[in-house]
C-alpha cells in the first residue's frame, strides 16, 4: 500500500518526467523485498511492474531494458536484437555511474546519460506500467504508450517468464 501523506521525493526522474510533460502518477510505497510485493503494495498487476535493467553493449555503450514482472530477458534474443554477440551487466557502481541511480532504483528517465530503451512488447495493451521513480520504494504509473513515446523505446519481444518451482517440479 502507499505510504499516506509521505510526499513523493523530487527526483531527476520526476524533473525529466514533468518536462517532457508526460502524464504519471508517483506512487510511493515501504521499499519491497520482492517484485511481487511491490507489485501487491502498488496495488498493480505483476506483468505491470516494470525493472530497468543497464545491459553493456560494449565499452561505454548501454542500453535500458524494460522488463516485466514475472519475466526475465532472453539472452539470446536481445543479442539478436541487437547484432551483437557480447553482452554483459555492469557491477552496482558502474550503473550508478552511468544512470545516477542505485540499484532497485534505476530508470531511463533523469538518467545521467540518455541511453537507448528497448521494452518488451508484452506491456504493450496494458492499461498502465509502474517503473522506476529515481528513489527506492518510489514508482512512477504510466500509460505504456507515454513510456514509449517519452524514451523513444523500441518494443520488442525479449523476454520470457521466469522459471517457477512449479514448472520446474512440474518438468
Amino acid at each position: 500500500m502507499s505510504v499516506p501523506g509521505e510526499p513523493a521525493p523530487s527526483t531527476p526522474a520526476i524533473v525529466a518526467l514533468r518536462a517532457a510533460g508526460v502524464a504519471f502518477r508517483a506512487v510511493r510505497t515501504e521499499i519491497p523485498r520482492s517484485a511481487e510485493e511491490s507489485a501487491a503494495l502498488q496495488g498493480i498487476p505483476l506483468g505491470a511492474l516494470l525493472r530497468s535493467i543497464l545491459v553493456r553493449r560494449a565499452a561505454d555503450d548501454y542500453v535500458f531494458v524494460l522488463v516485466p514482472g514475472g519475466r526475465r530477458f532472453d539472452w539470446p534474443k536481445l543479442r539478436a536484437h541487437l547484432g551483437t554477440n557480447r553482452l554483459s551487466l555492469p557491477d552496482k557502481d558502474a550503473a550508478k555511474a552511468e544512470t545516477g541511480y542505485e540499484r532497485g532504483a534505476i530508470t531511463p528517465f533523469g538518467a545521467r546519460r540518455p541511453w537507448p530503451v528497448i521494452a518488451d512488447a508484452s506491456i504493450v495493451g496494458l492499461p498502465l506500467v509502474a517503473i522506476g521513480g529515481g528513489a527506492r520504494g518510489f514508482n512512477v504509473h504510466l500509460t505504456p504508450a507515454d513510456l514509449i513515446a517519452a524514451t523513444g523505446a523500441e518494443v520488442v519481444d525479449i523476454t520470457v517468464p521466469e522459471a517457477t518451482e512449479e514448472a520446474v517440479i512440474g518438468d
